[in-house]
């Protein structure tokens, strides 16, 4: 196996990473923001308070692109084990 395959194998794997879990990152920081402007607003310092929305924010994420994120995840493993008997050679 070539250096460039295991460049390669690394780099697709770090891609479906990212294009996996951005989505979830990127509603819990937008939550995470949101109640943090609404906590300065309001003068609420509770450090909990936070949790409970990113939480039901990254269920529901899952819920709906749940199906793509697994698609995702099926299609990488997939390739990746049909490229196998390329490797071993």
């Amino acid at each position: 196996m070539d250096q460039e395959v295991v460049i390669s194998i690394a780099q697709n794997a770090f891609l479906t990473i990212i294009y996996v879990s951005a989505p979830l990152l990127l509603v819990s920081l937008i939550v995470g923001l949101a109640v943090s402007i609404f906590q300065a607003t309001t003068q609420i310092q509770e450090a909990t308070l936070s949790f409970i929305p990113k939480i039901l924010a990254v269920i529901l994420t899952i819920a709906v692109l749940g199906s793509w994120m697994l698609t995702k995840l099926t299609d990488y493993t997939t390739s990746l084990y049909e490229s196998i008997l390329q490797f071993i050679r």
